[in-house]
């Protein structure tokens, strides 16, 4: 007969004997090296820049800093030229990831086509993805001299006249910027588009064709509805990377002419390094990150309102 002791061996056996608070000790330590860097490069900063923002944190004082509480956001509030270049930078964003959607989509779904010389298409397609932004913005800005500008000089060729400086009007820089910003952007979409593409079953295509649909009836109905979750979720981040842009516009214009390209990223940098406002463009940038942070939500809902897992 056995007893109630042997009865619990298989028990303890099967959870390997481990108690279990020391199971998630140990799990905590496997975590522990990729979850560092995160919080030391990621998490710390951003408390602290929260931190600094309640401050009259500035650059080159001997007296200490002082706890000033909300006055920052109060005054950012009334700042108008803050909000202008938050106008501009929904503007920037919006534009660039739109344009970057659809000319990505349409380069995926060539892309995904069984053509010649398609594997060395696909290469080209992310080399301005592989270039450093200070490259492409040094680059495009060869493209757009006014004097010896590739541009200029085919409009010339054209016999559409030439001269212009497009970075430095008023009318033309914020356009011409949102082009560099959409060549820049767009491989990425692209790729991440063309994965979920490949992802559709074949056989979806197949049985469409059979019934007669079309090339743009297959799309609405097999392709673009296998697609929608990537699309999203593509299409947030993009957005998310553009209203936050620094490098590549400051190469270009550095936010000119008169501020017509001062995105928000530039508009806290300039506070923040020309001016010694720290406590001020660190305001700005808790602006920035709770604006981006209710974006998000929003499309985490909307995603879990249609059913879909985020």
């Amino acid at each position: 007969m056995t007893s109630a002791t042997e009865r619990k061996r298989p028990a303890r056996a099967a959870s390997g004997g481990a108690p279990h608070g020391v199971a998630d000790h140990g799990a905590w330590f496997l975590v522990l090296p990729a979850l560092l860097p995160i919080l030391v490069l990621s998490v710390g900063p951003l408390l602290y820049g929260i931190l600094l923002a309640f401050t009259d944190a500035q650059s080159g004082r001997t007296a200490p800093t002082r706890w000033i509480g909300t006055l920052n956001f109060s005054d950012l509030l009334r700042d108008t030229l803050f909000w202008e270049s938050f106008r501009i930078g929904l503007l920037w964003a919006l534009a660039v990831t739109a344009l970057q959607f659809v000319l990505a989509l349409g380069l995926a779904l060539l892309l995904d086509q069984d053509l010649r010389l398609r594997r060395p298409a696909r290469v080209l397609a992310i080399v301005p993805w592989a270039m450093p932004e200070v490259v492409v913005g040094v680059m495009w800005r060869l493209v757009y001299h006014p004097d010896a500008g590739v541009l200029n000089e085919t409009l010339r060729d054209l016999g559409l006249g030439g001269g212009r400086d497009w970075l430095s009007g008023l009318a033309t820089a914020l356009p011409a910027v949102i082009v560099v910003g959409v060549w820049a952007g767009m491989p990425q979409t692209t790729v991440t588009l063309l994965a979920g593409l490949q992802n559709t079953p074949p056989e979806l295509h197949e049985a469409a064709a059979v019934d007669g649909a079309g090339a743009w009836r297959r799309f609405r109905a097999v392709t673009w509805p296998a697609l929608r979750p990537v699309a999203l979720a593509i299409t947030a981040l993009d957005f998310i990377w553009n209203f936050n842009s620094f490098a590549l516009v400051y190469v270009l214009t550095n936010g000119g002419p008169g501020g017509r390209t001062r995105l928000p990223m530039l508009f806290a940098y300039e506070e923040a390094f020309r001016y010694g406002q720290f406590g001020y463009a660190a305001a700005m940038g808790c602006v920035m990150v709770a604006v981006v942070s209710v974006l998000l939500a929003l499309f985490l809902a909307g995603r879990i309102r249609g059913g879909e897992t985020p």
